[in-house]
């Protein structure tokens, strides 16, 4: 049957698509109006800040002092949220300061000169080196905008990247590394190229005409240059490019300038600016339709797995309950073990422990998509995505509290302290230390990205001030109610489970279960994946909200369907299996993760490599337990309807 145009699933991913692309400032970053003089709803200049540098080939980002480049006189720092400082975002004032329809040409910022005769200015230049030659990205900010380097890719389409590099390296053989290969001026040996001067150009919306004063920026581009200024107190914007020997023993003077032009610009509105940048971003318009087309792959799977098991439970069910007792037991096998099938499994203390920390990563992530959905948590809004799931996850221990005792209860255990300790403590002191582990190691190297010690005190308040007293909340209302019941009672001796096949052994179902779900995930996977350690922008939200129930159904009908063939099987021990077939997909994450790794980065250096993985097992721990619990749960529901619909003793 053909679906109809303007349908129900049309709508829904039309929306979902459009208010992330295009809803940045729905829930409402104020627009900022600059005038050729201050006043009271107008500033007359514009500020450029500067954020971290990082690189494609280390994992290690820096702050924009620790390059020694210019410095601003009067350097302020604006106030940074908790998922800016997670992300080792430092963002600071700069001396590239503009006055509104003011162009300059080639005006100094500074000069800075190394004498490598000297420890400490050696030491500069050298760190100014290996960035280079590792290509770190600048990152610049204007008006919370990124500044862009625009320029040309394959079939004329014109990307437009948010950071731009401080040189380029020509190494001994005369090849060009990176950024080089756009000139042939670029043909030294062995020598680095800095870009010391930068064309700026910024684009404003003109409110003569729209009943507001002043301009609205809506773009800011550059492109980056390199000149060797020969008269640092008359610079001239031509000539050769400024070059650095790679001698170690040779010594260099660097004098930085800069070009602003404004232009005006009234077709672009202040609330889509952002859109020529999201609109560039590499590989999108074939991706929509990849993600679309994997969706519906996705979608038709988990319908026929659903049709399936629904019409094998009905046409068996109908018959069951249509014969004698004794005729049905001897046709199918998965209503012998009616007797077997509630009986509490090995490490119950264990399974309930992720089944809350499950539960409450679960509810952290729904409600994170859902507001990201909404705009509120856009690339504009810097550090929104981490500060919301970590303040969603600490305020969301009293759901893990309740789920883990319930569940523990359920299962006959008596060590409540045991459990509610556990819950509150061992996933979270896991990631912690893993967490803390890596920071050492940046701190060590000293990145920008190492957490502040009264951060991460703060953070420590925030587990033990207000998440674990939650869990306690909620596990004393877990245990104050009584446990689960059960569809049928639990035999006092256990039922001799007979030989298995290959495929219904735990390890192939367990192998097998883990496929499906990660098929629906991995091209978002590459997106985030990409967002990550690539540095590039991640803004679509509305997919990845689709994915993420795709992924619940999918997780959900995997597992219960191994699950029937385990019982049909007369194997009932489906409690641990059920949470370990759809966490599986976990495996697979890891698995993909160091194919990337191996693959699609160039990350070098033993620091970056232990970064890289370190942080991969806290990623691939947290999906570990969502998926686990999605699974179980799934499995949970559809073992007790089944047994519930039955006529068994």
């Amino acid at each position: 049957m053909k679906r109809r145009p303007g349908s129900v699933f049309e709508v829904v991913c039309a929306f979902l698509t459009l208010s992330c692309c295009f809803g940045f400032y729905l829930p409402g970053l104020a627009p900022v109006s600059f005038c050729g003089e201050e006043s009271d709803d107008c500033k007359k200049e514009i500020q450029l800040f500067v954020n971290r540098l990082d690189s494609v080939e280390s994992v290690l980002p820096y702050e924009y002092d620790v390059f020694d480049f210019c410095q601003d006189a009067q350097e302020l720092r604006p106030s940074e949220n908790l998922g800016q400082v997670l992300f080792g975002e430092r963002i600071e004032t700069s001396p590239y300061k503009f006055a509104l329809y003011k162009n300059k040409e080639c005006e100094k910022v500074c000069t800075k000169s190394y004498d490598v005769s000297k420890p400490e200015e050696k030491s500069k230049l050298d760190f100014l080196k290996k960035g280079i030659q590792l290509n770190y990205q600048h990152h610049w900010i204007v008006d919370n905008m990124p500044v862009t380097w625009c320029y040309n890719v394959e079939d004329g389409q014109k990307y437009c990247n948010p950071g731009f590099p401080i040189g380029c390296f020509v190494d001994g053989n005369g090849h060009p590394k990176d950024a080089c290969v756009i000139s042939a001026q670029f043909n030294g040996k062995n020598t680095y190229y800095m870009f010391n001067h930068v064309d700026i150009t910024i684009t404003y919306h003109s409110g003569e005409e729209e009943g507001w004063r002043g301009a609205r920026l809506v773009s800011a581009t550059l492109e980056p240059r390199s000149y060797k200024h020969e008269d640092e107190n008359k610079p001239l914007c031509d000539g050769e490019p400024m070059s650095i020997s790679g001698d170690p023993n040779s010594n260099a003077k660097i004098t930085y300038t800069y070009s602003v032009r404004f232009e005006k610009n009234n077709q672009i509105k202040w609330a889509s600016r952002w859109d020529y940048i999201l609109v560039s971003m590499p590989h999108t318009n074939i991706q929509w339709f990849s993600i679309m087309n994997s969706l519906v792959i996705v979608l038709f799977l988990s319908g026929m797995v659903a049709m399936i098991m629904l019409r094998t439970l009905h046409k068996d069910i109908a018959r069951y309950n249509q014969v004698d007792q004794e005729d049905a037991q001897e046709e199918s096998g998965w209503k012998q073990v009616h007797g077997d099938v509630f009986r509490p499994p090995r490490r119950g203390m264990l399974l309930s422990i992720f089944l809350g920390q499950g539960t409450q990563i679960f509810i952290m992530t729904f409600i994170t998509l859902f507001l990201a959905c909404l705009g509120f948590l856009s690339p504009a809004n810097r550090g929104a995505l981490m500060t919301c799931a970590v303040v969603l996850w600490v305020l969301l221990g009293t759901p893990a509290g309740y789920v883990s005792a319930r569940m523990y209860k359920t299962f006959g255990g008596e060590k409540w302290k045991t459990n509610v300790l556990l819950t509150a403590l061992l996933c979270p002191g896991i990631v912690f230390a893993d967490f803390f582990i890596m920071n050492l190691i940046l701190w060590v190297e000293g990145s920008s990205a190492a957490i502040p010690f009264g951060t991460l005190i703060a953070i420590l308040a925030l587990w033990f001030g207000i998440s674990v007293p939650l869990t306690f909340a909620g596990a004393y209302f877990g245990f104050k109610k009584k446990a689960i019941e059960h569809p049928v009672r639990t035999n006092q001796i256990p039922r001799q489970i007979p030989e298995q096949s290959f495929f219904t052994k735990p390890l192939p179902g367990i192998v097998m279960g883990g496929i499906l779900p990660f098929g629906c995930i991995f091209i978002q996977l590459f997106f985030i994946l990409n967002s990550i350690w690539s540095h590039q922008m991640y803004y679509m939200f509305g997919f990845l909200f689709l994915v993420f129930i795709i992924l619940l159904i999918t997780c959900s009908e995997a597992t219960m369907l191994l699950c029937y063939f385990h019982l049909c099987a007369e194997d009932y021990h489906w409690w641990w299996r059920s949470f370990l077939t759809s966490s599986f997909t976990a495996f697979y994450l890891l698995v993909y993760a160091v194919h990337y790794f191996f693959s699609k980065l160039q990350i070098i250096g033993m620091a970056s490599t232990i970064l890289y993985f370190g942080y991969t097992m806290i990623m691939v721990l947290i999906f570990f337990l969502f998926t686990g619990t999605i699974g179980f749960f799934a499995c949970f529901w559809f073992v007790s309807k089944i047994y519930s619909v039955v006529k068994v003793d």
